[in-house]
């Protein structure tokens, strides 16, 4: 299926009508049918959303994104038992084994790295390859944290002139709203499959309810990292990101993907690593854990 998103950036008014998400705006009403839509961003303080239309949006599984003052998402609302073995699935969850656990938490990491080096390659840069031979290296756990040390030759490669962490520049700035819109495509994607985000495989915050989602998600992050820097085309390091900025971000779900043997929009790749990630930890077999490839620029 091919899934939608909502981004408001506008004064509007969003109310349920008939079933449908009806958006009302200074120019003019619009519905949206509810069973296209996987999530819904409201990047304006002057928005509201009534609980009707709240309530359904929950019922049928839309993640809700919020944004600060600075526009920059803070908050997801997702729901409760959307899955009819739910129950079963926390169990399993809950019960795998750390051995289980930490040779998934060496498949993401791998296919992370993987992905990008082909980040890299798309970008026109000749050391992609060298990541690729440092993805060989991470075992079971990632015990020598090898994923940082991928980290600092894929960011001094991808852009020049850049710290990861520095809130003043803008990429910065793309690559958080972007990676915010990524983690909650696959925290809509976890519940979806019955999985508890709270419970990770790596991550383990106290205060983190998505640590599930932070583990999963890191394959999606190059997927990102390319959108952000076509996004910011060698425009000015600094400033506040425009509308046209967060737009382009908050449509990373809908790129291009390869997973097992199709292509699809990295949403649908959300939902379907999340199922796969049930089925390994079902058969205590992490080969049975797809996820997704990046294959062509956005």
């Amino acid at each position: 299926m091919a899934w939608k998103g909502l981004h408001i950036t506008n004064p509007a008014r969003l109310s349920l009508a008939e079933g449908q998400c009806c958006v009302r705006q200074e120019a003019g009403e619009v519905q949206i049918s509810i069973e296209d839509l996987a999530y819904v961003v409201i990047d304006t303080p002057q928005a509201t959303l009534s609980s009707a239309l709240l309530s359904a949006l929950m019922s049928a599984g839309v993640a809700v994104v919020v944004t600060d003052e600075k526009h920059t998402p803070s908050g997801i609302a997702l729901p409760f038992h959307r899955h009819h073995l739910q129950g079963a699935v926390a169990r399993l969850q809950i019960d795998a084994k750390e051995s289980l656990k930490r040779r998934m938490w060496q498949s993401i990491v791998r296919t992370k790295i993987v992905n990008q080096s082909a980040a890299l390659a798309l970008s026109g840069c000749d050391e992609a390859p060298t990541l690729k031979e440092i993805a060989r290296h991470v075992e079971p756990g990632d015990p020598e944290n090898v994923e940082a040390r991928a980290a600092r030759f894929y960011w001094q490669r991808l852009f020049a002139d850049f710290t990861r962490g520095d809130e003043q520049d803008r990429r910065n700035k793309l690559l958080n709203y972007g990676y915010a819109v990524a983690r909650a495509g696959v925290a809509r994607a976890l519940v979806a499959s019955g999985l508890l985000p709270v419970f990770g495989l790596k991550h383990d915050g106290a205060a983190n309810a998505f640590n599930l989602a932070d583990d999963l998600v890191e394959p999606f992050r190059p997927f990102v990292d390319l959108l952000a820097r076509k996004t910011f085309d060698n425009g000015d390091k600094t400033g506040d990101l425009t509308v046209e900025d967060r737009r382009a971000m908050a449509g990373v779900l809908n790129l291009n993907a390869n997973i097992g043997q199709e292509s699809v929009a990295l949403l649908v790749a959300a939902e379907m690593s999340a199922a796969s990630l049930v089925r390994a930890i079902e058969h205590g077999q992490p080969a049975l854990l797809d996820l997704p490839a990046l294959a062509s620029a956005p």
